[in-house]
C-alpha cells in the first residue's frame, strides 16, 4: 500500500509540474538547419538570449485555445513570390484544427526579426542556421517572453500568439493587456483576439469594455471584435449597441456591422428601428446604407420603402441614392415609376 501510495503521490506531482504544458511536445520537422534540442532552465529571455547574438531560430510548442479550426502551415510571409504565399506543400489539412501551437522565434543582431506561429506537425526549413527547440516551456513564461516585446513591430503578431494560448495565463494577459493604462493599438489589437478566439469569456470582456472603456476609437474596435464572434452573444451585444448606446458614432458602426455579419430578421429590425426612431440623423442615414449592405433580395425592398414612406426627405434622398447604385430591377422599377 505505501508503495502505491508513493507511486501516486509521484504521478500527483509529475502532474502538477506538466500542468499548463502541451499534452504532446514532440520535437518538430526540421529540415536543413542545425538542430538543438535543449530543456527549458530559468527563463526564457535569457535562455534565448543564451543561443548568441544570431542569426538563429528558436521554438517552442504550447497548447492552443479550443476551437480554432484549419490548419497553420503556411509559407505566407516568407517571400514575394507566388510560391512562397500559400498553403505549404505537403503539409496536412487539418479539418478539427491543431491542438497545439509552435511558436517560431528568428534572433538577428540580438534582436527579434520574425515571429510566427504554426502547427506542431508543419515542416520547417531552417535555411542552414541553427535551429534550438526548447522543450517544456510553461505557459507563463512563453507569454511573458511574447509581452515583452509589444514594444516593437512585432507586437500584433505577439498579441495574436498570446491570444492563441490556451488556460487562465493568457486569460489573464489579455485582460491586462486592454486594460486603460496600456498603448490604444495594443487595446485594439487585443480587444481583436479576445472576440475571435476566446469565446465566451472574450465576449463578456469585451462587453464590458463597451460599457465602460471612455475611448471611442477603442469601442469601435470592440465593436467589431464582438461581431465577429462566433459566439450568439457576440452579435446580440452588437444589436444592443444599435439600439442603446449613448454615442452616435458606435450605433452606426454597430449597424454597420450587423449589415455585414447578420442578415436576419432581428438585423432587419435593428437597422429599421435606428431609421424610425434614432434621434441623430447621421446614424439614421448610417442605417439606411446598412440597408445597401444587405444582400440584394432584402436591401432594395427595405430601401424602396424607406424612400416612398420616410418622413425625412434626407433619409429618403439617401435612400434614392443608395438605389441608384443598384442594378436589381426592382430598383429601376421604382426610378420608372417617380419619373412618369
Amino acid at each position: 500500500m505505501k508503495t502505491l501510495a508513493a507511486i501516486a503521490f509521484a504521478a500527483g506531482v509529475a502532474a502538477a509540474a506538466l500542468e499548463g504544458q502541451p499534452p504532446d511536445a514532440r520535437q518538430p520537422q526540421v529540415e536543413n538547419a542545425r538542430l538543438e534540442s535543449r530543456a527549458f532552465a530559468g527563463s526564457l529571455a535569457t535562455q534565448v538570449s543564451s543561443f548568441g547574438a544570431g542569426p538563429f531560430w528558436t521554438a517552442w510548442q504550447e497548447p492552443i485555445i479550443p476551437g480554432r479550426r484549419g490548419d497553420m502551415c503556411w509559407n505566407r510571409g516568407n517571400g514575394d513570390g507566388p510560391d512562397n504565399d500559400g498553403h505549404a506543400v505537403g503539409a496536412p489539412v487539418r479539418l478539427e484544427g491543431p491542438t497545439a501551437l509552435v511558436v517560431l522565434v528568428r534572433i538577428e543582431n540580438s534582436q527579434l526579426s520574425q515571429l510566427r506561429v504554426a502547427s506542431p506537425d508543419c515542416r520547417f526549413d531552417g535555411g542552414a542556421l541553427p535551429f534550438y527547440w526548447i522543450n517544456g516551456v510553461p505557459a507563463a513564461e512563453s507569454i511573458a517572453w511574447l509581452r515583452a516585446q509589444l514594444a516593437d513591430s512585432h507586437a500584433d503578431a505577439a498579441i495574436s500568439a498570446i491570444a492563441m494560448h490556451s488556460g487562465q495565463v493568457a486569460d489573464r494577459a489579455l485582460d491586462e493587456l486592454i486594460a486603460a493604462d496600456q498603448p490604444e493599438r495594443v487595446r485594439e489589437k487585443t480587444a481583436f483576439w479576445l472576440g475571435t478566439t476566446r469565446g465566451a469569456p472574450g465576449v463578456d470582456l469585451l462587453k464590458r469594455v463597451l460599457a465602460n472603456d471612455k475611448s471611442e476609437k477603442l469601442r469601435e474596435q470592440v465593436v467589431f471584435a464582438l461581431s465577429q464572434s462566433k459566439e450568439r452573444a457576440g452579435m446580440a451585444a452588437v444589436l444592443d449597441t444599435a439600439r442603446n448606446d449613448k454615442d452616435p458614432r458606435i450605433r452606426s458602426r454597430a449597424l454597420f456591422w450587423i449589415a455585414q455579419r447578420a442578415a436576419s430578421q432581428q438585423a432587419r429590425d435593428a437597422i429599421n428601428g435606428a431609421i424610425e426612431n434614432d434621434p441623430e440623423r447621421s446614424v439614421k442615414e448610417q442605417a439606411v446604407f446598412a440597408l445597401k449592405q444587405l444582400p440584394e433580395d432584402q436591401g432594395v425592398p427595405l430601401l424602396i420603402n424607406v424612400a416612398k414612406n420616410n418622413p425625412d426627405p434626407a433619409v429618403r434622398k439617401k435612400a434614392i441614392f443608395w438605389l441608384g447604385q443598384s442594378k436589381d430591377p426592382r430598383a429601376l422599377e421604382f426610378f420608372a415609376q417617380i419619373l412618369k
